[in-house]
C-alpha cells in the first residue's frame, strides 16, 4: 500500500513540475485575426465562434467621392459577413462571403460574388522567456465565385470556361513579434494563384506584407498595414497600386470594432492583391469598418 501511495504522489508532483515548468505564451500580440486588409498571427482559441461582418464605402474624394455620393457612404465597394471557428488553440477554420470589388485599369470585372474558406495554423507561439522569440502562423485563403457567366466574350475573366476558372488561392506566412504592450509588428510573404487572368496578366503573384499594432491604451489601438506585390505589371504605370490601410481598433470587451481607412476595394486577399487599381493621391480611399462578436461553443 505504501508503494502505491508513494507511486501516486510522485506522479502527482512530476504532473505540477512538469507544469510548472511550461513556458508562458505571449498573448493578444494582435487583438484581433486581422489586422485591415491582411491577417494576423492570430487564431482563435478552441470551441470558439467569431461572427464577423466588414464593410467597405466607396471612395471618400477623386471623382467619384466628395458630397456627391456623401463621401463614399452612398456605394459598397465591399461586404463581408461569415464566421470563424477555433478548432483547437492552434487551428482556424473560417467560410465567409464577399460582394468581390475586383477591376482591371482597364474597367474589366476580376472575380466577384465570392465564397470564401480560411484556414490558418499557428506552427511557433511566441514565450514571455523569450525561449520562441516570434509566433508564426500559415494561413490559406480558397475564393470561389459564384457570379453567372459571360458566355459572349472569351476575354473577360468571368467568361469562366471551365469551373476551376472561377476560382482563386492565397498562401501566406504570418512571422509576428509583441515587442511590448504597446508595439507589434508582423511580416507577410505570400503567393496569390489565379487559375483564369487577362492577357498578358500573370496567374501567379508573389507579395510581400506588413503590419502593425500600436496600443494607446487599455481599449485603442492603432493599426496599419501594406502589401507590396512583386508582379511586372502591379506598377502605377500600368495603373495598380499597393493596397494600403490605417485605422483605429477599439476593445470593448465582447467584441472587437474597426474603423479604416483603404485604398484596397476589395476585401479578401484573392480579391486586392490582384486588383487594387485605386490611388491614395488621387483620394481613392475608402471608410471601412469591422465588427467581431466571439460566442463559446
Amino acid at each position: 500500500m505504501i508503494r502505491y501511495i508513494t507511486l501516486i504522489w510522485s506522479l502527482l508532483v512530476g504532473t505540477v513540475y512538469l507544469q510548472a515548468q511550461q513556458p508562458e505564451m505571449v498573448s493578444q500580440t494582435f487583438k484581433d485575426r486581422r489586422v485591415i486588409n491582411t491577417h494576423s498571427v492570430e487564431t482563435l482559441p478552441a470551441r470558439k465562434l467569431d461572427v464577423r461582418i466588414a464593410h467597405r464605402f466607396g471612395d471618400l474624394l477623386g471623382e467619384n467621392g466628395g458630397f456627391q455620393t456623401f463621401f463614399g457612404l452612398e456605394n459598397a465597394a465591399d461586404v463581408m459577413i461569415g464566421a470563424e471557428y477555433g478548432l483547437t488553440n492552434r487551428f482556424t477554420v473560417g467560410l465567409y462571403r464577399t460582394k468581390g470589388a475586383g477591376i482591371t485599369p482597364e474597367g474589366n470585372s476580376g472575380l466577384n460574388q465570392l465564397t470564401n474558406g480560411i484556414f490558418k495554423y499557428r506552427v511557433l507561439h511566441q514565450t514571455v522567456d523569450q525561449i520562441v522569440p516570434f509566433s508564426m502562423t500559415l494561413v490559406g485563403v480558397v475564393s470561389v465565385s459564384t457570379a453567372k457567366q459571360i458566355d459572349d466574350n472569351p476575354d473577360l475573366i468571368r467568361s469562366f470556361p471551365k469551373f476551376a476558372h472561377r476560382m482563386a488561392t492565397n498562401w501566406q506566412i504570418i512571422l509576428a513579434r509583441k515587442f511590448s504592450d504597446g508595439f507589434s509588428l508582423q511580416i507577410l510573404p505570400s503567393y496569390t494563384h489565379r487559375n483564369l487572368v487577362t492577357f498578358e496578366d500573370e496567374n501567379g503573384i508573389f507579395a510581400f506584407g506588413a503590419a502593425t499594432r500600436i496600443q494607446l491604451n487599455k481599449v485603442v489601438g492603432i493599426i496599419a498595414d501594406i502589401t507590396v506585390p512583386f508582379n511586372e505589371r502591379r506598377t502605377s504605370e500600368a495603373g495598380y497600386y499597393y493596397p494600403f490601410g490605417i485605422g483605429l481598433e477599439f476593445d470593448t470587451g465582447g467584441h472587437i470594432f474597426q474603423v479604416n481607412f483603404t485604398n484596397a476595394t476589395g476585401i479578401m486577399e484573392t480579391d486586392y492583391i490582384p486588383y487594387t487599381t485605386s490611388n491614395w493621391g488621387d483620394g481613392e480611399f475608402r471608410l471601412g469598418f469591422t465588427i467581431s462578436r466571439l460566442f463559446n461553443l
